[in-house]
Parts: C-alpha cells; structure tokens; sequence
C-alpha cells in the first residue's frame, strides 16, 4: 500500500556528497516514519538514519553522526538525506524504508514493512 522510490545515488570522489531523496506513494498518510538503510556487498543491512513522520525526531548511526543529515517534508511525502565527507567505506546500496507502526525501534530493519529498490552510492579513493 506504500510505494518507495529512491534517487539521487551515483559515483563520487572520496570527501565528496551526495543527497538522497526518497518519495513514498499510496497510503502515505499512514506512515509513522522514514529511514535509511544501505548495505555493502558481503555485509549485512545497516541502519543509516530515520525520522519521525510527525514531530521530526531523527536517529542516526553512530558511524554517520555528523556526516549526515536526514530531512522529511510530509506534504510531499519525501524523505531524504545528506551526506557529506564521503568515504570508500560509505559505499553501498542505500535503501528508503518506511513504516506504519509506531512503538518500535526505529533503528532495526525489522520496524519497517515498505523498502524501495535502493540507489547505489559509490565512493572512489
């Protein structure tokens, strides 16, 4: 019932940003929050940012505290995220997630129930 697009991925320079964006469709007004997620090839998912829908609180990985900045305007129902001093490591498969349930860790993968197809984000050294 909620469709997620993500966009704005592509190749970089080491130090470099980058801004992701994400639009959700369908039953948007039933959404609770927004994250992102990306994973390396051979690694497992993990949790890059989230935002709460309504009010605004926002998590962050600890390995992306002030790196990145997470965003989402309601009225158009698009999430994204800035990121800056980019490095090889950041390389990965960024995906959107989306979830319309509310008490849960909004951190874990296992809060979401609507991911995008992801955008690939490449950092060269």
């Amino acid at each position: 019932q909620v469709q997620l697009v993500e966009s704005g991925g592509g190749l970089v320079q080491a130090g470099g940003s980058l801004r992701l964006s994400c639009s959700a469709s369908g039953v948007t007004f039933s959404i609770v929050a927004m994250a992102w997620f990306r994973q390396a090839p051979g690694k497992e998912r993990e949790f890059v940012s989230s935002i709460i829908r309504h009010g605004g609180r926002t998590y962050y990985a600890d390995s992306v505290k002030g790196q990145c900045t997470i965003s989402i305007n309601s009225g158009t129902n698009t999430v994204s995220l800035q990121m800056i001093s980019l490095k090889p490591e950041d390389t990965a498969v960024y995906y959107c997630a989306a979830t319309v349930y509310g008490g849960y860790d909004f951190e874990k993968a296992e809060a979401y129930n609507y991911w995008g197809l992801g955008t690939q984000v490449t950092v060269s050294s």
